[in-house]
């Protein structure tokens, strides 16, 4: 078991660290530049080349069953889950084999509305600010899935 982050943006790493220290389970910080991590033998740090998607290449090669991949990338999300990996976003709302064909046709959707905002005089906002509770979810859901993984061991 193992905790795979897509950590380049992403807002919930130290309650990451919280969650792994206590429950003793492994993290690998996955970014495209030197992120500053803990000094700890269950903190990993990879720093991948700047190549498109090389971080994301790098976490779905990884995803399996037991592994708990952490990031808001939609496409990266519906690969690890095909790996069979447990996917959670920053904002603690599970990604599952049930809603990521929805969650693809929405960012599929909003990207045109985007593309054609600027044509038409419009702006199309991106998703709101990154909340308290957002965090507290978060930290509620990482919980949740690394119980449900050991108990599956």
């Amino acid at each position: 078991m193992r905790i795979l982050v897509d950590a380049d943006a992403c807002p919930v790493k130290e309650e990451i660290y919280k969650v792994a220290f206590r429950l003793q389970v492994p993290v690998t910080i996955v970014s495209n530049s030197p992120i500053r991590v803990p000094q700890h033998a269950l903190i990993d740090r990879v720093v991948v080349s700047d190549g498109f998607d090389a971080a994301d290449d790098w976490i779905a090669e990884r995803a399996a069953p037991g592994a708990v991949c952490v990031t808001a990338d939609i496409l990266l999300a519906d690969r690890c889950l095909k790996a069979g990996a447990t996917v959670i976003a920053p904002n603690g709302k599970p990604f599952t084999t049930a809603s990521i064909g929805s969650a693809i046709a929405t960012r599929a959707i909003m990207a045109d509305l985007r593309a054609g905002g600027d044509s038409i005089g419009t702006q199309i906002g991106g998703p709101p600010p990154f909340s308290k509770t957002d965090r507290s979810r978060f930290l509620s859901a990482l919980d949740e899935a690394l119980v449900k993984a050991m108990r599956g061991r």
